[in-house]
């Protein structure tokens, strides 16, 4: 969340997703996908095709609106699901889901890193592209002596 970080989380996950799918808003589960959506959607709004964030709630709230998913997302968006770490892929999928259910269309899982630990190949089963910017093997020099 440091201001370097979402400068180029925001812009290369931008570049990434204009690379691979064309949408109209991102999001994802909370809390890991909110600065990374966030970061996206301002990187956006400096082009002539900015895209809406999104939050998706662990669960509905039980007053107010009961929604699931907060901010401007809008039935018959196509939308990228973010994710901060593809583990088991059981968040990205719950995020799909609720997408699906507010009448979304998910075009694709944009994460930030795969930890190949069965995650991308949990959500390609389900039939949704997954990309990620890194890799936990292409980490791996970079964080170990």
């Amino acid at each position: 969340m440091s201001p370097e970080g979402l400068l180029v989380i925001g812009s290369l996950g931008l570049r990434t997703i204009r690379d691979s799918w064309t949408v109209d808003s991102v999001g994802g589960l909370t809390l890991g996908a909110d600065p990374i959506s966030y970061a996206i959607s301002y990187a956006s709004g400096l082009t002539d095709q900015p895209l809406r964030a999104f939050t998706v709630r662990k669960e509905a709230k039980a007053h107010g609106t009961g929604k699931l998913i907060e901010g401007p997302f809008r039935a018959g968006d196509r939308v990228v699901v973010i994710e901060d770490v593809i583990t088991t892929g059981k968040s990205a999928l719950k995020a799909v889901a609720a997408v699906r259910s507010a009448g979304g269309t998910v075009a694709g899982v944009l994460a930030l890193v795969d930890r190949e630990e069965g995650g991308r190949e949990a959500i390609e089963a389900a039939g949704i592209t997954v990309v990620a910017l890194v890799t936990a093997q292409e980490l791996m020099p970079l964080i170990a002596p």
